[in-house]
């Protein structure tokens, strides 16, 4: 082995050779993917990070003009007939033209290395699934032996766009001006947003630290500080139920910026965002975008149309709100909407309780849906909560046929949907209505659902098509019904618009604010605001929220004092670092993107974390374990 690294150092990766390289002598380094043994010769494909070259063993081999003694070959080809896959190998040959036997699925498939001498460098034992792009092993045993499984090309793959990602974001805000500045990751517990991770102090006993959710209440202080463009691509913490796009620790690029307005931090984003895509896919956005810019949707909009506010707008099978229309109609006839509608009529809904809300959605006729398929689309609202899904088919007359809607609903009712709808011979319609946040929900997922199950969008991956949207505009506060009190629909730093200023104290519910979501192809890839700097303002904001001034000094006093303290107009973002690679790279999860993930409990198979911890450290931290 001191040969190899000592003496011959490696000349090429595994994927870097071709037709220029032939007749060149190369060393190699890498694992056996596979081995083929013809009965003389021994084929090999090494492999590594940047792809597979195809090594024969040739005892006769004798290069001319290159160091290969009949000792050398013989021990190589004597290697080759015990080397087996994940063994790493070092070899040295020279590169030989494959002519008209060319292997169109390898990027080197027009060449051949022919090994004159070769060394092991381990002999690894029978790895417990095969290293193949399309592995069909559980999930847990790649988990278990993580290490393995990032040996797979795809994953490879994912791991080499974050890296460009980081690359092209580094690149692009430096030359903006910004600086990369850190935060720490132990700080105080402050309430709101996220669960936070918490810390045992062992040097002040019974105090605890929080692992940081966001750098959010540091890089505000960053611009107080006169640090006025900063960025980080930081490592966040939330303790939190886990999902295909969620984990317990995540990074995420942040940003900050001093004496901007809204449009200035879009500007930003939107040139990163242009800059992340061409570094990792070589793709220029400008041919989507000209202008360079991404359009904008009002927060209502979205959720009138869409049931969220990341709405994936590479389709149609937008929302019909029929609200409104059945109260002019008295609830058309349908006992369940005069329920509804009844009790706007009453007045039994408070401007600052969620009301009840009737939508449709129209399932085209080209869709050919069987009544088995729309009994399956019902199956799949229940699983989310609903009660059920109301449907009715729309006959060449515009009645309705197939639903028990057609026994009792009005005909005025009934014409007044269709043209709303836009519903025509064929069409299915298919209405929710209750609870506004329960009905928002379950038809946002039921058009996703239908997105893919009428092949409009992918199961999963992009579909070559990239839908930018800012989703602008959004309430500043939200009822909790369990508290019966306005809270934070995103943290109480973000400020109102100044013609919702009146309403702070007048009508909570009507506040906007300067906050904003990036969507991409129904994924929320990044959010932030424009940050309340004014002390007299943020006061009134508290109010509203039901924060005294004591209450507001013991949880957020240190940046409210820094505010008073000369604080700059500021704002910033945050953008998900994972779902960005997760989106680009075409993956189905979030696990696919990060090095060594958790699974959805939470918990690192390969290494067994969490752990239990000896008795006596918890004694030495004053932390006592309650059995449940």
């Amino acid at each position: 082995m001191a040969r190899f690294i000592d003496e011959l150092k490696r000349t090429h990766r595994c994927g870097d050779l071709g037709a220029a390289e032939v007749g060149s002598e190369v060393v190699l380094f890498g694992w056996v993917a596979t081995r083929r043994d013809h009965g003389g010769c021994v084929f090999i494909d090494l492999r590594d990070r940047e792809g597979i070259t195809q090594i024969v063993f040739d005892p006769s081999y004798r290069p001319a003009g290159a160091e290969a003694t009949a000792e050398m070959v013989d021990g190589a080809h004597k290697l080759a007939e015990q080397a087996r896959p994940e063994w790493v190998l070092g070899v040295r040959g020279v590169v030989v033209s494959r002519g008209a036997n060319v292997n169109a699925k390898l990027a080197t498939g027009a060449i051949e290395v022919h090994v004159v001498e070769a060394t092991v460098f381990n002999r690894a034992e029978t790895p417990p699934f095969e290293i193949t792009d399309d592995v069909d092993t559980r999930e847990e045993v790649r988990l278990t032996y993580r290490y393995l499984d990032l040996r797979r090309a795809p994953l490879q793959k994912a791991l080499r766009v974050r890296h460009r990602i980081n690359q092209a974001t580094r690149r692009h805000l430096s030359d903006q001006g910004c600086l990369e500045l850190e935060t720490p990751f132990m700080v105080k517990y402050t309430p709101g947003g996220a669960r936070n991770f918490l810390v045992p102090s062992r040097l002040s006993p019974g105090r605890f630290y929080a692992l940081a959710e966001s750098p959010q209440l540091f890089k505000q202080l960053f611009m107080v500080a006169g640090f006025d463009r900063y960025f980080q691509i930081v490592k966040c913490f939330r303790d939190e139920d886990l999902r295909l796009d969620r984990q317990p620790e995540f990074t995420q690029i942040d940003v900050e910026l001093s004496f901007v307005d809204q449009d200035d931090v879009f500007r930003l984003i939107e040139g990163l965002v242009f800059a992340i895509w061409k570094e990792a896919l070589g793709l220029d956005l400008h041919e989507l975008y000209p202008s360079g810019r991404f359009p904008q949707m009002p927060f209502e909009e979205s959720m009138r149309l869409y049931g969220n506010d990341k709405p994936d707008l590479r389709f149609g099978l937008p929302h019909v709100d029929l609200t409104e229309l059945l109260i002019e109609h008295d609830g058309g006839g349908v006992p369940f909407w005069k329920d509804v509608t009844d009790k706007f009529k009453s007045g039994a809904y408070r401007k600052d309780l969620p009301a009840e809300i009737i939508k449709a959605i129209v399932v085209p006729a080209s869709a050919n849906l069987s009544r088995a398929d729309s009994d399956k689309l019902e199956e799949f609202v229940k699983g989310m909560g609903s009660k059920g899904l109301a449907r009715a088919k729309v006959a060449e007359d515009g009645t309705w046929t197939q639903s028990p809607l057609a026994k009792t609903v009005t005909q005025a009712a009934r014409e007044a949907i269709n043209a709303a709808c836009g519903a025509k011979a064929g069409d299915l319609l298919c209405f929710q209505f209750g609870r506004e946040s329960m009905v928002q929900t379950v038809m946002a997922n039921l058009r996703v659902h239908l997105g893919k199950k009428l092949g409009l969008i992918p199961s999963h991956g992009h579909g070559g098509k990239w839908n930018f949207l800012w989703v602008v505009n959004p309430p500043l506060f939200e009822w909790d019904e369990d508290k019966k009190t306005w809270c934070a629909a995103h943290h109480a730093f973000t400020r109102p618009h100044d013609a919702s200023l009146p309403d702070l104290e007048a009508d909570p519910g009507k506040v906007l604010c300067h906050r904003y979501d990036i969507v991409l192809n129904g994924f929320e890839i990044g959010g932030g605001s424009i940050r309340l700097h004014d002390p007299e303002v943020q006061a009134r904001v508290f109010r509203a929220l039901g924060i005294s001034e004591a209450e507001a000094q013991e949880k957020f006093g240190f940046l409210l004092q820094a505010l008073r303290m000369g604080a700059p107009p500021h704002g910033g973002i945050a953008l998900g670092m994972d779902r960005l690679a997760m989106l680009l790279g075409g993956a189905e999860s979030l696990r696919d993107v990060i090095p060594f993930p958790k699974t959805q409990k939470g918990t690192d198979i390969m290494t067994d974390a969490p752990g239990t911890v000896l008795p006596e450290q918890l004694a030495e931290l004053r932390v006592r374990v309650v059995e449940t």
